[in-house]
């Protein structure tokens, strides 16, 4: 009967393994996925005329809204107001505004390619300090895999740093590097509220209204106080942009990072501009060149590292209350 009852004990244990592998398996695959569909933005948002800031907000009220009627009979509100959750919800609503307001002033400042490159800086600073906030470590893979992807994200760059006359000012490289921690800081509160077991839907809804609110005198600026009228174009792109690269990839997103460290889910955000210039080529017709290739490789391995040789178990990973 002992014998039987260690049987018994080793067959659930392999089953609790199995499942688990099989979750891990499941949240990188969502996470990359909601990745590559976040790379088609860049391309929408040159397919329009409109302000940034206007179709940020046109795609984070729709995104809402769908959220909110799609999953109305679920109630995802409900649990908001649990202790403690508001008072996230609310620092990574602002904390996600504020770094996408910075990203504007860095692009404007400074050329896009020096820009993007300080905003895709998260993952390093997710690595630094996850162990430090997170119970956990961050293993020698991760800085391995970093390296790889950064150089990637270089090729991708370079013929746009290396063909154009490079505009620095301290304000944009400042904004730029801010706007990559803050990045950084969005990605280990969502993680934070996934563990507290805040679901995907929730944290979604709560960022688009934070977003929404914050944003909206913005666009009014650059639209109404401006004299801008959206065109047809514009509103359809903000909507496919709203259901699609928001509602839809963000709320992926979110439910894969639950499942997975956030060290490997922010190193996976690299497929983000590797996808860019593939649906560049599908929307505006332009051609991936070499650099965007090799880089696009270099990104592909170091997603690849992470996944097959990253540490499969998940700690705890709760931020001390």
């Amino acid at each position: 009967r002992r014998g039987g009852a260690d049987v018994s004990g080793g067959a659930s244990a392999d089953r609790a393994r199995a499942a688990r592998g099989t979750a891990l398996l499941r949240g990188y695959v969502i996470v990359s996925i909601s990745y590559l569909i976040m790379g088609a933005i860049g391309a929408l948002v040159d397919y329009t005329t409109a302000p940034e800031s206007a179709l940020l907000v046109l795609r984070f009220v729709t995104a809402g809204l769908v959220l909110g009627v799609v999953f109305a009979r679920r109630r995802p509100l409900s649990g908001v107001r649990r202790p403690g959750i508001p008072v996230r919800l609310l620092i990574m609503g602002l904390v996600d505004s504020a770094t996408l307001l910075l990203f504007f002033v860095a692009l404007r400042d400074t050329s896009v390619s020096i820009g993007m490159f300080l905003e895709f800086m998260a993952p390093v600073w997710v690595a630094v300090a996850a162990p430090r906030i997170f119970k956990g470590r961050t293993e020698p893979i991760v800085y391995v895999a970093l390296g790889i992807a950064l150089v990637g994200l270089a090729t991708i760059l370079w013929p746009t740093i290396s063909g154009q006359t490079v505009k620095v000012s301290a304000l944009g490289l400042a904004a730029g590097t801010v706007s990559g921690v803050g990045y950084a800081a969005f990605m280990m509160i969502v993680k934070d509220l996934t563990n507290r077991g805040v679901g995907a839907v929730t944290i979604v809804i709560s960022e688009m209204s934070v977003n929404s609110v914050v944003l909206l005198p913005l666009a009014l600026w650059q639209t109404v106080g401006a004299g801008v009228h959206l065109t047809t174009r514009d509103l359809v792109v903000g909507i496919v942009l709203g259901v699609v690269c928001t509602a839809l990839a963000y709320t992926l997103w979110t439910e894969g990072v639950s499942r997975i460290r956030v060290q490997h889910s922010s190193i996976l955000g690299y497929l983000e501009p590797v996808s860019a210039p593939f649906y560049a080529l599908l929307l505006l017709g332009e051609w991936p060149g070499r650099w965007t290739l090799m880089g696009g490789a270099l990104i592909i391995v170091a997603g690849v590292l992470v996944v097959t040789l990253g540490e499969r178990d998940q700690p705890e990973e709760l931020i001390p209350t």
